[in-house]
């Protein structure tokens, strides 16, 4: 744990919150895998860098599926978990996600709009008039090798909304295990929450983080 402390790449950090790259197949906090995980991961370095006795307190407001990267922001202080919890309740986090489409998408630019249903047992999600309202919208970005790059703003955050929706449309991402049936073993989901802008729950100041395109398969190819 201490040498992934050492390599996390913190994007910021203040008193009230921190920013940071969230690996792919690192899990967001402890599930039944029991793999070491991403909150711990942070307060592990925030341990090690204030030499802090005891456990360290942080506060984890959103998540990302197990197999997506990028930016995540993880409250410092009880103060600052519950403001920024209120934002993400009001919809006003702005989150977007570069993902990688096996196949090319025929509409260039668009908006889904979706009723998700979780089965919690299978841990997988479909589309049911019963479940909860879903809302995102897509620009292709690029076209190669019969893959498609698209940008998408995700307006909900139901629980594998982007995999499903899409998917849904028959518009697989690559490498998605769990809704993509031409995935192989050992393929990695490309999805990637690439940008994260949200208020700063103390100061009220807008932030705005961003990570570059990730340089690995298949997200290299549009390079």
């Amino acid at each position: 744990m201490v040498d992934l402390a050492k390599s996390l790449n913190v994007l910021y950090e203040d008193n009230h919150i921190i920013v940071v790259e969230k690996p792919i197949n690192v899990p967001t906090c402890e599930d039944s895998s029991k793999d070491l995980d991403l909150l711990s991961i942070v307060k592990m370095y925030l341990k090690e860098k204030y030499n802090k006795p005891g456990n360290v307190y942080l506060g984890l407001v959103h998540r990302l599926d197990r197999p997506v990267g990028g930016v995540m922001v993880f409250a410092k202080t009880s103060k600052a978990a519950s403001r920024l919890n209120e934002q993400i309740k009001n919809d006003e986090f702005s989150k977007k996600y570069f993902a990688v489409i096996d196949g090319i998408v025929k509409e260039k630019e668009g908006k889904f709009e979706d009723y998700l249903l979780k089965d919690s047992k299978l841990n997988k999600v479909v589309v049911d008039k019963r479940g909860k309202y879903a809302l995102l919208e897509y620009k292709v970005i690029s076209e190669k090798e019969d893959k498609t790059l698209v940008d998408i703003t995700l307006h909900t955050g139901r629980s594998h909304q982007i995999r499903v929706q899409f998917s849904s449309r028959n518009y697989p991402l690559y490498g998605d295990q769990k809704y993509n049936s031409k995935a192989k073993a050992g393929e990695q989901i490309a999805l990637y929450s690439y940008f994260l802008s949200f208020k700063h729950p103390v100061s009220k100041e807008k932030l705005e983080f961003k990570c570059d395109l990730p340089n690995r398969y298949p997200f290299n190819v549009f390079n």
